[in-house]
């Protein structure tokens, strides 16, 4: 059984293991962490008086493109304030809010994935005269331990030999290759997506010195397992740049590095585009390890007839939501709204058709006529959603009390990053962060307990359009433009927070 302390702990280590990750290679600059910061009381904000604007304010960012926010009282409805709450802006991950709600009105609450292994065939004294399936259920929290748990399972239900095939099913969902085509090959954060997944899609590349040449090694490893795997190979290649190439070739993901990138060891964790035979290709070597020997695995389009030998059950979606939102996890966001699009009956045929049945969900339930999603995560840049529309959305999610307990609480922090404990503005919301692109929504209690929703979303969409798919990790100017979004975030609220606190 789980428990929801237990669990977002081990989500916890789970979503956090890249970051952990030291010395990758130097001129290959990994992902920035998407899990969001804590709000900063602004100077500015504070000195904010009647005279000052919100328009002067807006100016005083410094930031360039589009700003748009909108401010709303939770008990009736009605907008406080709002500036371009008509224009549509990309929303990054807050789309991720959408999402969760979109996968609790479909789905339920105790929803559950479940992971199965299943028999084509008979079992007489052990021996499965058939076909061996390992069948993915959607589940995107799937790791290499539950793996070593089913074929665990397997053996206690007395399975020590397979003569038939062994085979991999992940069609529970359409298969994607990557969640944004324009982000970099090596990226960790836009992995493929199918209908099983394993590790969050992400294979673990170490290398180290040795002599005048590197030890390379790829493993689904966990806290408990480091499998290696021979479906993602890595080959060190004599050169500076590119540091990374991929190639889908002869059934494996294959890999390059450049030599002159990678120092005298380090690791980071790449992106799976295979995640059929990645799950597969561990399970063989857990089923192994339990003395039941499988053969490479087939993928397969359609379940047969079979018996179930063993199952994986995911935590209930409220839990899986809650980590989702926490950690902003981007395969956890496709799988999760995939699911709930082919629970509706209309079985989509990939990441841009599954959000365009949530947006028609969103204007339907919500009456939020400008949300156009191109997927469930916001990672997409085309995707877009007006103040004004998501505003709607945060009220009536308030009053149905299916939102806020699944947010992030966010303390309030002085100019110098000082947690302010005894700040009276209390914040639970969800950040979305992208290259030139800023947004955050949900909620805030003032001082006197009102609580307010809000949306703000900034994009600079000319400055995004410049830069070029091997610079998207950490290109030029993002890092200080998305630091003065953040400051303008929190001068917004705590000028809201101390407008309408009394």
């Amino acid at each position: 059984m789980f428990s929801r302390r237990s669990f977002l702990s081990a989500a916890a280590a789970a979503l956090a293991a890249p970051a952990a990750l030291a010395n990758a290679p130097k001129t290959s600059l990994r992902p920035q962490a998407r899990a969001a910061v804590g709000l900063r009381s602004g100077a500015g904000a504070a000195q904010s008086n009647a005279a000052s604007s919100l328009k002067v304010l807006l100016a005083r960012s410094g930031l360039s493109g589009q700003i748009g926010c909108a401010v709303a009282e939770v008990a009736n409805g009605k907008e406080l304030e709002a500036h371009a709450g008509a224009e549509a802006l990309p929303p990054a991950s807050v789309a991720k809010a959408l999402t969760a709600l979109y996968a609790l009105d479909t789905l339920g609450a105790n929803y559950r994935f479940t992971t199965r292994v299943l028999a084509a065939g008979t079992v007489t004294g052990g021996v499965l005269k058939g076909d061996l399936i390992l069948a993915g259920g959607g589940d995107p929290l799937l790791n290499t331990d539950h793996l070593a748990q089913l074929a665990a399972a397997l053996k206690k239900a007395g399975i020590r030999e397979v003569r038939g095939a062994f085979k991999v099913w992940d069609g529970a969902l359409p298969r994607v290759r990557t969640i944004d085509a324009g982000q970099p090959d090596q990226v960790g954060y836009s992995p493929a997506v199918a209908g099983i997944a394993l590790n969050f899609n992400r294979v673990h590349f170490e290398w180290k010195r040795a002599g005048n040449s590197w030890t390379v090694n790829m493993d689904a490893r966990t806290e408990k397992y480091r499998p290696e795997v021979s479906m993602a190979r890595m080959k060190i290649a004599n050169r500076s740049l590119p540091v990374y190439t991929y190639a889908d070739r002869n059934g494996a993901d294959q890999w390059t590095v450049a030599s002159q990138a990678l120092g005298k060891g380090g690791a980071r964790w790449l992106p799976v585009r295979r995640p059929a035979e990645y799950a597969a290709d561990v399970f063989r070597t857990m089923a192994r390890a339990h003395g039941i020997k499988l053969k490479a695995a087939k993928k397969i389009s359609s379940l047969p007839t079979a018996t179930l030998l063993a199952q994986h059950h995911s935590p209930p979606l409220d839990m899986m939501l809650k980590a989702m939102l926490k950690y902003s996890n981007n395969l956890m966001a496709e799988m999760i709204g995939m699911t709930a699009t082919s629970k509706r009956g209309k079985r989509p045929k990939g990441l841009k058709d599954s959000a365009a049945e949530m947006s028609r969900w969103a204007r339907a339930k919500y009456g939020a006529s400008s949300i156009r999603m191109v997927d469930h995560s916001g990672l997409g840049e085309a995707s877009r959603v007006t103040p004004n529309a998501m505003l709607k959305v945060l009220v009536a999610a308030y009053k149905s009390g299916s939102l806020k307990p699944l947010l992030k609480s966010f303390p309030m922090r002085d100019g110098n990053g000082r947690v302010i404990k005894s700040h009276p503005i209390k914040v639970a919301a969800k950040t979305g962060t992208l290259n030139f692109v800023s947004g955050l929504g949900g909620f805030l209690t003032t001082s006197s307990g009102t609580v307010l929703a809000f949306a703000i979303f900034a994009a600079d969409t000319k400055a995004r359009a410049r830069i070029s798919r091997a610079e998207r990790e950490r290109p030029q100017g993002a890092r200080s433009w998305n630091k003065k979004a953040k400051r303008l975030q929190q001068q917004l609220i705590e000028r809201w927070g101390q407008s309408y606190g009394t």
